[in-house]
C-alpha cells in the first residue's frame, strides 16, 4: 500500500509532509496529515488507548509503548527496546503534556531522552531535544476526521520521521476504520 495516497491536504496545503523552521533551537517543524473515515472520538481512542497505541506505533519501534497519562501537566514517557538489542535497556523520550482537549488536540513538550533505562538531559542529543514540541490535532467533518501531527525534529531524525510518520498514520487509519466497521450492523 502506498501510504502517501492516504495523506490528505490540511487547509489547502499540499499532500504529504510539510516542513517549516521551528522556534526550537535549529529544529524543523514537520507536519503529517491523514483523513480517517471515522468520528474523532474513535480516532482519538485508537490513537491514545494503550493497546491500539502499541499497534500503530509499532512502525517506529516494534515494542513501542508509553508510560503516564495524556492529561495536562503530567509527564509521559515514550519507550521501546534499544536498537542495540536485548540487555541494553529501554530507550525513548519523555516530556510533559502541555495541552489536552479531548477529541480535538494534545500537545507535548519534550524534556529529555531515555538511554539504557536512564533519563538523559545533559548529552548533546538530549539538549537538542529539550523544548521540542509535538502535537496532534483532530478535525471532524461529516463523520470523517483529519488527524494532523506537528513535530519538531532535528536534521538527523528528519528523514526517518518523514518515512515513519506516514506509515504510523496509515496504521492508525486502518485500526480506526476497522473499529467503525465492527460497530456497524451488517448491510444487506
Amino acid at each position: 500500500m502506498d501510504v502517501n495516497s492516504n495523506l490528505s491536504p490540511q487547509r489547502g496545503r499540499a499532500l504529504g509532509a510539510r516542513s517549516a523552521r521551528s522556534y526550537t533551537h535549529g529544529m524543523e517543524r514537520r507536519q503529517f496529515s491523514i483523513e480517517v473515515a471515522a468520528p474523532a472520538a474513535v480516532v482519538w481512542s485508537t490513537m491514545f488507548d494503550e493497546s491500539t497505541y502499541r499497534q500503530w506505533t509499532s512502525v517506529f519501534t516494534p515494542d513501542s509503548y508509553f508510560e503516564g497519562t495524556w492529561q495536562p501537566g503530567t509527564e509521559i514517557r515514550f519507550l521501546g527496546s534499544s536498537p542495540e538489542g536485548a540487555g541494553s535497556g529501554m530507550t525513548g523520550v519523555f516530556g510533559v503534556i502541555t495541552d489536552h482537549r479531548p477529541y480535538e488536540f494534545v500537545a507535548i513538550e519534550y524534556q529529555g531522552q531515555i538511554v539504557n533505562d536512564a533519563d538523559d538531559i545533559s548529552s548533546p542529543e538530549a539538549q537538542q531535544l529539550i523544548g521540542a514540541r509535538e502535537s496532534y490535532t483532530f478535525v471532524q467533518n461529516d463523520g470523517s476526521t483529519t488527524v494532523t501531527i506537528d513535530v519538531d525534529t532535528a536534521d538527523n531524525y528528519d528523514q526517518i520521521l518523514s518515512e515513519l510518520w506516514p506509515k504510523g498514520l496509515a496504521k492508525l487509519k486502518e485500526l480506526a476504520e476497522a473499529a467503525v466497521a465492527r460497530r456497524q450492523p451488517d448491510q444487506p
